[in-house]
């Protein structure tokens, strides 16, 4: 099976160090990972084969069984939990979710409930604190469940059981398992956000400082370069940019804005627009493999197998030993794993209060 190491809050002790993680599942043709997601809610390892289990919070469920196996007739495409909700794409293009905004025990097909029957093949989901967002074949945007931030776009509903149409002609949504803000980016590389804004996690500006912003608003001075992902925190957003102008390894670097305490940039005062994130630990050859945003700490894992940590350790979610608070990035020591030549197929996950670090087999 795929290696998978942990390390954070568990249920009855907090894992300072990375581990090895035992998947409890007895199905030998269930051991290639192909994506893990987890949060609050729960914590769910979806496998090659289009078969996942999930580690139910047990005050989510009434069941005495943990892990379980998700009973799902479509094989599953992704998987993605956010604080109190969790949702599965099939290969089918169907969303099936559950949770405290949805259904708490149950999972229901909500991309059913798309009003419009030709926009109800959906391309990908994500979860956020407490709404989920569908992107359609279509590159339309929807969103349900929770709208009290103005994180659906909408001004007149506080909560919402059925998909709203929030933006048309969007090529990637952006949020985070524990945020209560998202972004849209369209077809023409314009970025979009809403939500909650205390802290400046829009990156909207000094000049847009509202707590709630409840219409997607525009966001401007975005660094050059092409988007490769943002994560969202619950206070903060880190932005992933890759050079365009190298045409052989482009280069990548990650911007931040948000709360001071939480965005990797040393400083204790919010930041309201996208900076960059200064990591003196990479050398030149090194790149940025990839990242992951929790509820407040940050994981970045580079080509060279360097893996970086900033922000809230209370429960020794970054893995360095301890639980102490990391204002600025540190490299976080790793046992030996097993690399093979596929950088791309090593991910780090940060969810609520844990991590993980695992790599796809091929």
């Amino acid at each position: 099976m795929n290696e998978v190491l942990f390390f954070g809050k568990n249920q009855t002790e907090k894992i300072t160090k990375p581990i090895q993680f035992e998947i409890e599942n007895e199905n030998e043709n269930e051991k290639q990972i192909k994506q893990i997601s987890s949060s609050y809610f729960s914590t769910i390892f979806l496998f090659e084969n289009g078969k996942g289990i999930e580690y139910l919070n047990p005050e989510f469920s009434n069941s005495k069984q943990n892990p379980q196996k998700i009973q799902i007739e479509e094989n599953i495409q992704k998987v993605t939990v956010g604080y109190l909700n969790e949702a599965i794409l099939t290969k089918e293009g169907n969303v099936f979710a559950k949770g405290i905004d949805i259904n708490k025990t149950e999972f229901i097909n909500i991309s059913s409930l798309i009003e419009d029957e030709n926009d109800r093949i959906i391309q990908d989901v994500i979860c956020s604190s407490r709404s989920i967002y569908l992107l359609t074949s279509n590159q339309n945007a929807y969103g349900i469940g929770f709208n009290d931030f103005g994180q659906i776009a909408v001004q007149s509903i506080q909560k919402t059981q059925k998909p709203i149409l929030m933006m048309k002609n969007v090529s990637k949504i952006f949020s985070g398992n524990s945020s209560t803000h998202v972004f849209l980016l369209n077809s023409n590389q314009e970025l979009f956000g809403c939500g909650w804004n205390q802290y400046g996690q829009l990156g909207l500006g000094e000049s847009i400082k509202e707590t709630k912003v409840n219409k997607l608003t525009q966001i401007q001075n975005i660094p050059k370069g092409k988007i490769i992902d943002i994560q969202c925190g619950n206070m903060h957003s880190i932005m992933l940019i890759e050079n365009e102008n190298q045409n052989q390894n482009p280069k990548r670097y990650l911007y931040s804005c948000g709360y001071g305490s939480f965005n990797g940039l040393g400083e204790t005062e919010n930041t309201y627009q996208f900076t960059e994130i200064k990591l003196p630990l990479l050398s030149e050859n090194d790149n940025i493999l990839d990242f992951s945003c929790g509820y407040s700490h940050n994981l970045i894992l580079t080509s060279n197998f360097q893996l970086i940590g900033f922000g809230d350790n209370d429960y020794g979610q970054l893995g360095n030993g301890n639980t102490n608070f990391q204002f600025i990035p540190i490299q976080i020591e790793l046992p030996e794993l097993r690399f093979n030549d596929y950088l791309s197929n090593y991910h780090i996950f940060c969810g609520f209060n844990n991590s993980f670090l695992y790599y796809l087999k091929f």
